[in-house]
C-alpha cells in the first residue's frame, strides 16, 4: 500500500505539501495540488482517518451502541446520527448491545479498542456507576435515551413519565374512564415510568388502574397481540388501551379487530413513538410523537464537541414527546 513518502517521491514535492493537499490546507498551487492528487489515485492512496483527525483536530469516527439494527425506532435514531456525520465527514462504528450487561460493556470496549474517543451510547443494562466510569475515561462519551445526574451533560434523555401523563389525559379527555395499559416486560426504566406517568394522570382525575389492567409483554407486535389477548381473556373491562409503543398499539388492534371489537367505536388505542407504522395502521394510530432524531442529532454533536474537547456546559438535555392526534382514539360509546 503507497505512503504519503511515496506520494512525494512520486509528485517531486515534499511531505507537508503532500499533507497540506490531503487535509485541503493552503499554500499549494492548483497545479500541483492536481498533480498530487492525480498521483495518489493511480497508486491507490487511501489517508489514514485518525492521523487526518490529529491534524484537523477533528474526531475521524463516532461509536455508536443501540440495542437492535432493525428495529424501526433505533433505525430512526440512526438516522439521526448519520444526518450529522455525513455533513462533518465522520465515519460510524456501529454496535449492537442488546439491552444485555456484558453485550452492551463488550460493545463500549471495543469501541475503545479501536481508540475510538467520541460516543453515542444507548445503555439499559449496564448500572449508573459503569456508566459514570466510562464517561471520565472517554471524553466524547454521551449517552442517549438515560439520564444519570452525576453526568447530566452527557444525557440526551426523554422524560417519560410526561409521556405517560400526557398519553392518559389525552384518553381521559375523550371521556375515558376505563383504562388498561399493554407494556414492555423488558427490565428497564421507561416502561415503569410511563406507567407511572399514566396512574398519576389518572389518579387526578379519581381513575384507578389496578394491575390487572396493566399487561406486560416484548415490545412488538406479536407482544402487543399477547398482553391484548390475555387482557380479553379475563374479561378486563375497558374502552381505551395505552400501549408502550406503536409497535405493540398495532399488535393490540390486530388482536381486538380479529375478535369483532372495532378501533376507536369500541375501543380507543393510544401508541408511542410516532414512528412511520403509525401513519400506516388502520385505523391511523394517535400517538406520543418521540423527537428520536433530533436526540441523537444532538447527542452526535455533542459527543463529537466533546472529544474535541470544546467546553462542555453544565446543563440537561431534556426532551418531551408531544402528542399526535390521527383516528385510532374517540369518544367512548
Amino acid at each position: 500500500m503507497a505512503t504519503i513518502k511515496d506520494i512525494a517521491s512520486a509528485a517531486g514535492v515534499s511531505l507537508a505539501t503532500v499533507s497540506r493537499v490531503i487535509n485541503n490546507g493552503p499554500k499549494v498551487g492548483d497545479a500541483t495540488r492536481a498533480r498530487v492528487k492525480t498521483i495518489m489515485q493511480e497508486m491507490g492512496y487511501r489517508p489514514n482517518a485518525n492521523a487526518r483527525a490529529l491534524v484537523t483536530k477533528r474526531s475521524a469516527s463516532l461509536g455508536v451502541v443501540i440495542p437492535e439494527l432493525l428495529e424501526p425506532f433505533f433505525a430512526a435514531l440512526g438516522q439521526g446520527i448519520e444526518t450529522v456525520t455525513r455533513q462533518q465527514k465522520v465515519q460510524i462504528l456501529l454496535s449492537a448491545g442488546s439491552i444485555e450487561q456484558e453485550t452492551e460493556r463488550r460493545a463500549i470496549e471495543t469501541l475503545l479498542e479501536h481508540r475510538v474517543e467520541a460516543m453515542v451510547v444507548h445503555s439499559k443494562a449496564l448500572s449508573d456507576a459503569e456508566l459514570i466510569d466510562f464517561a471520565c475515561q472517554i471524553p466524547g462519551f454521551v449517552l442517549i435515551n438515560r439520564y444519570i445526574p452525576e453526568i447530566a451533560n452527557r444525557c440526551v434523555w426523554l422524560d417519560n413519565e410526561a409521556g405517560g401523563f400526557i398519553m392518559a389525559e389525552h384518553m381521559i379527555k375523550q371521556g375515558h374512564s376505563k383504562l388498561a395499559v399493554v407494556s414492555s416486560n423488558y427490565q428497564i426504566t421507561d416502561p415503569q415510568m410511563r406507567i407511572d406517568g399514566i396512574r398519576r394522570a389518572a389518579n387526578a382525575h379519581g381513575i384507578d388502574i389496578p394491575d390487572s389492567h396493566i399487561e406486560f409483554s416484548t415490545p412488538d407486535q406479536e407482544g402487543g397481540e399477547l398482553a391484548m389477548q390475555k387482557l380479553l381473556s379475563r374479561d378486563v373491562e375497558f374502552t381505551g388501551i395505552l400501549a408502550y409503543n406503536d409497535a405493540m398499539a398495532s399488535g393490540a388492534m390486530t388482536m381486538l379487530q380479529d375478535n369483532n371489537i372495532a378501533v376507536p367505536q369500541d375501543v380507543s388505542v393510544i401508541g408511542f413513538d410516532d414512528v412511520l407504522l403509525a401513519k400506516y395502521c388502520r385505523p391511523k394510530l394517535t400517538t406520543l410523537h418521540y423527537p428520536v432524531e433530533m436526540m441523537a442529532g444532538l447527542a452526535t454533536r455533542l459527543a463529537l464537541d466533546f472529544a474535541m474537547g470544546k467546553s462542555c456546559k453544565e446543563e440537561t438535555h431534556k426532551y418531551t414527546p408531544t402528542l399526535i392526534t390521527r383516528q385510532s382514539v374517540a369518544a367512548p360509546r
